[in-house]
Formats: structure tokens, sequence, C-alpha cells
């Protein structure tokens, strides 16, 4: 049997007394004659005929008698948060034990109940994620049940702007989708349903992290792929904080859009600098507008990404003020302020010196990490190790001296070399 999460329901009494307390708690707020007309229904529904089994030992007639409470359960009904709670999940209990999670019946049951919890989501919105959020937990970790359950709650928490009490993260949407048994296009719809809430909800960062799961479950050339590859393009551009952009270009999606103008643009983000910005805008000088880019964002962008870069290649060495106003392409005195931001956004980390009119780097983020910078990570590893060979002999010495300053010599050569090698990836 497939598991579930933990959900506790705490009932008292016989089937058929559970159930009228679910008729009576649906019908509450009905009027007077409705309500006795329901009630008189489902006695009618429930009493056995002459010579019956008991409705325990029924399935037929207990499956008869649950649907006519579902067919009653049209809003969260008049009670208080605990009692809708309550409700819904002994609702909940007696539906997923009647019918097998893959039946036709219970996908209809369970459409209409989601449409009942998503109307007026501004009604209880607390109770009405619990509730979604314990039919979610109780229905079995497989199911392809919980793919609409948790869609719905996508919706109803993004209308009321609290998507962040969900804290989804994509480690759970990935198990998620491993354990589902649904169809890759489902998958798809799904990551999307996820962009979409969290663009909706103004929060581009979030989203863009669930678009590359949603690109990369598309096929690559397919127009829906291709179409999900530029809009990720686009956005990840936009984003002024994004500088990673190497796991966007690594999708299959993206690479196959290599003819596309924003995918050249992408590639100036990747390894060009502010001359090859420029050159790009002249020969695209619409595009920009067309896709809501900003000039002035993509300038600042990729003069933090151009610092970046230079700084990669001056790691554990002072990088001068002149040479970083030339590539940035700003005055001289204004190369502080630009080493501070780009300091801020943590694509790099150094020491100022006025007095040397440079910036000492002591690690640096490198845009991607092909060839090149293997290539340079293997020049400081093997320096590196030189100075390593150096700090042995300085320390074997020292012991053999007993020399207090020899040894501070030590922790000052383990620091510098120890600099010399950090490199990140952007």
């Amino acid at each position: 049997m497939a598991t579930a999460d933990s959900v506790s329901v705490f009932a008292e009494g016989t089937f058929e007394e559970q159930i009228q307390e679910l008729v009576d708690y649906a019908t509450r707020s009905s009027p007077e004659d409705e309500r006795a007309t329901a009630l008189q229904s489902f006695r009618d529904i429930a009493k056995p005929d002459e010579g019956a089994k008991p409705i325990e030992k029924d399935q037929e007639r207990r499956r008869n008698t649950l649907t006519f409470v579902l067919d009653q359960t049209k809003s969260l009904g008049d009670g208080s948060e605990q009692e809708i709670e309550g409700y819904f999940n002994l609702l909940f209990s007696h539906l997923l034990t009647l019918w097998p999670t893959n039946s036709p019946e219970i996908k209809h049951h369970v459409s209409s109940l989601l449409g009942v919890l998503a109307a007026s989501p501004s009604e209880h919105p607390s109770v009405r994620y619990r509730v979604l959020s314990n039919l979610f937990n109780a229905t079995p970790r497989n199911s392809a049940l919980r793919l609409p359950i948790y869609t719905t709650l996508l919706q109803v928490t993004a209308v009321n702007g609290e998507l962040e009490t969900l804290r989804l993260s994509r480690k759970d949407v990935e198990q998620w989708l491993q354990e589902w048994d649904i169809s890759s296009e489902e998958r798809s719809q799904f990551l999307k349903s996820i962009v979409d809430a969290f663009i909706k909800s103004g929060q581009p960062e979030t989203a863009y992290h669930h678009t590359l799961s949603y690109v990369s479950s598309l096929p690559p050339s397919s127009p829906n792929g291709q179409s999900a590859a530029i809009d990720a393009i686009a956005l990840a551009l936009r984003l002024p904080s994004l500088f990673d952009l190497d796991p966007l270009f690594k999708l299959d999606a993206v690479v196959a859009a290599k003819d596309h103008e924003l995918f050249s643009l992408l590639q100036v983000f990747l390894n060009g600098g502010l001359p090859e910005f420029h050159s790009w805008l002249k020969s695209h000088p619409a595009v920009l507008e067309k896709y809501e880019l900003d000039r002035a964002q993509l300038e600042r962008k990729i003069r933090l990404l151009s610092f970046a870069s230079l700084g990669f290649t001056h790691v554990g060495h002072d990088l001068p003020y002149s040479e970083v106003a030339s590539t940035l392409q700003i005055e001289l005195s204004q190369v502080e302020k630009w080493a501070i931001d780009v300091i801020r956004t943590g694509l790099l980390s150094g020491k100022l010196s006025q007095t040397t009119q440079s910036l000492h780097v002591y690690r640096s983020s490198a845009r991607t990490f092909e060839r090149e910078q293997w290539e340079a990570l293997e020049r400081r590893l093997v320096a590196w190790k030189a100075g390593l060979a150096s700090v042995l002999e300085v320390v074997t010495s020292a012991q053999k001296r007993g020399n207090g300053s020899a040894v501070n010599e030590v922790v000052q050569q383990v620091t510098q070399t120890g600099e010399s090698v950090q490199v990140d990836a952007a």
C-alpha cells in the first residue's frame, strides 16, 4: 500500500453517527425546509432494506451516504475554524477509505471539493490552507491526486499574497514529481503553475529558480520549450541581483534557441564586457523594450560581472584601479564605489588600498567554469603546493629553534597561500 503523510483524525461513534454529524454540519446554514428535506433524504439513503446488511458492512450504501454529504458540501460551512477543519478532515478520511485513489469517482469528488475550497479564498484563509494541506498529506505519496490538491493550494495562497507560508523548495518539488504517478506534460504544467504563482506574488527571484526546472522538463526543440527558454533568459537578465547565468546556459532548450536575439545577449553576459554589450545594442535596438529590459540595469550588471572576471585573474594579487577603470569604462574616482558594490554582491572579496590605488583580491567568482577556469585553478594549486613546501620548511626550522617570530611567519604564509586558491563559480 502506498504511504501517506501523517494526518490524525479523531472520530467517535459508528459510521452512521459520523455521517449524521457531517450532514448536520453541512446543512446547518440551510433554510429550515431545505434542511429538513436534506436530513430526510439522508435517512432514506442510510436506512437498510429489510434483511439487508448493516451499513458498516455494506460498502455501496456507505458510498451512497458519503456521496450525499459531498453533494451537500457547497462551502466551508457555518462554523468555527476548528469545526471547519474537523469537518473536512473527517470527510477526507471516509473519502479516501471508500474509494481507491486512482478511481474516477474519487477524482470527481476531490475536484468538487477543491472547487469549494478555492472559492472566495479571502474567507478563512488560514483554515483553507490547513484543510488543503491535510488533504494533501492524507493522500498517498504516489497519488496523482496530489497534483490538483497542491495546485489549488498554490492558487489560494498566491491570491492572498501568502505563498511564503508554504515554504516551498525546489527539493520538495523534485521529490514530489518523482513520487507522483503523473505524465510528463502534467509535471511541466505543475512547474509552470509554480512559476506563475511566484511571478504574480512579486517574487521573480524565486520564480526564476523554478523556471530552470520548468524549462528542463520540456522537449528542448518544441514550441513550448523554445518559448519557455526565451522567457527564462529574459527573466534572468531582468533580475538585477542574479549573476549566476551558467545553469541557464546549460539547459538544452536554451542552447536550442541559439539563433534567437536574446541568446546572443546571454552570451555577452556570460563571456563579454561593455564593448560587446554596446555592440549588441547597436545591432538590436528594439529588443530591450520588447522584453522589458532596462538598459541602465543591464549596464550595471555587465560592469559587475566584468569586475568579477577581472578579479578572477588577480586572485591573491593586487588589481590596479587603472585596470578596473579601463575595463568598466568609468572614471578613476569611481573605482572604489564599484569595488564596494561588487563586494556587496558577493562576487568578489578583497581589500582596498588608497595608498597603492589597488584592490588586493582574496576571492572572486567566475561567470562560467570551463577549461580556462580549470587551468587557472590548476596554476593556483601548483603555486599553493609550492607555498606549502616553504611553510613546512619554516615550521620545521621553528620547531628546532623554538622561535616565536618564525611561528608568526608561518601563520602569515598559511594565510597568503590559503587566499591564493579561493575561487568560486558565480
